[in-house]
């Protein structure tokens, strides 16, 4: 599988308070953006794989709602967020 258990961990830990904390936004974000990161390059090999896409879909839509979130809730830990995982150009 793509995403074991340590590198779930890794990304906790990277972005969230500790490797536990996997109910913080920004681990939830970072952990949608590599799961998007995969699915797009899984979409380009495999262009009519529709289910693929649709799960790619609804994993930009929970991480853009996450994201709204956060602007209301604290707009200096969405800043950092979107900086550190490069999503704006």
């Amino acid at each position: 599988m793509y995403l074991d258990q340590k590198e779930k961990e890794s990304i906790f830990k990277k972005h969230g308070k500790n490797a536990k904390d996997t109910g913080s936004a920004e681990g939830q974000i970072a952990l949608f953006t590599y799961r998007i990161n995969h699915l797009t390059e899984h979409l380009k090999n495999n262009r009519k794989d529709f289910n693929t896409e649709r799960s790619l879909v609804k994993l930009v839509g929970k991480r853009r709602a996450l994201l709204d979130y956060l602007t209301k809730k604290d707009i200096l830990r969405y800043r950092a967020i979107v900086k550190e995982l490069g999503l704006r150009k």
